[in-house]
């Protein structure tokens, strides 16, 4: 077929100040990914993610599409990609790794920050609200009903 070369080949011919700029190019692209990005290119599949973190392939999904997480959450993704997460705040004059971080530690099925542990605390405390938010209202409307019509059943009853 006319017309069709490899890259290299077209790229041979090109000066080396632009063959430098292109592969600074490069660099920047590959620098700056989303996360299914860097999952797709370490060449992993959301089920296979999803088993190494002990998941469903849903909740990578989800994960994925984030744009606010658990920085723990995050550290665990990287790392069943078989990767370190730094985390970095860049200054005019200094960048500065921020160290709290790996203070972490891996966390268990019961830590909050846990990507399964964090949805059944969720669950759980939104439970919790509902139950505390459903004795208020109940204590609310027997407070207001005290000495409104009838008397306390002991009374009634001459006890």
């Amino acid at each position: 077929m006319s017309g069709h070369r490899p890259f290299t080949e077209l790229t041979k011919a090109f000066p080396a100040k632009r063959k430098a700029r292109i592969a600074a190019r490069v660099r920047g692209l590959n620098a700056t990914m989303a996360l299914h990005e860097l999952r797709q290119a370490r060449e992993r599949s959301q089920a296979d993610l999803a088993r190494g973190l002990k998941v469903g392939q849903p909740a990578v999904a989800k994960l994925e599409r984030r744009t606010d997480m658990y920085v723990s959450n995050l550290r665990r993704y990287v790392e069943a990609l078989g990767g370190t997460l730094e985390i970095a705040a860049r200054f005019p004059e200094a960048t500065v790794t921020i160290s709290n971080f790996s203070e972490l530690g891996n966390s268990s099925a019961a830590d909050p920050d846990d990507l399964a542990g964090q949805l059944a605390t969720r669950g759980l405390e939104t439970l919790k609200g509902r139950v505390q938010r459903s004795e208020a209202r109940a204590l609310r409307k027997l407070k207001a009903t005290k000495g409104k019509g009838r008397a306390p059943a002991k009374a009634r009853l001459g006890g």
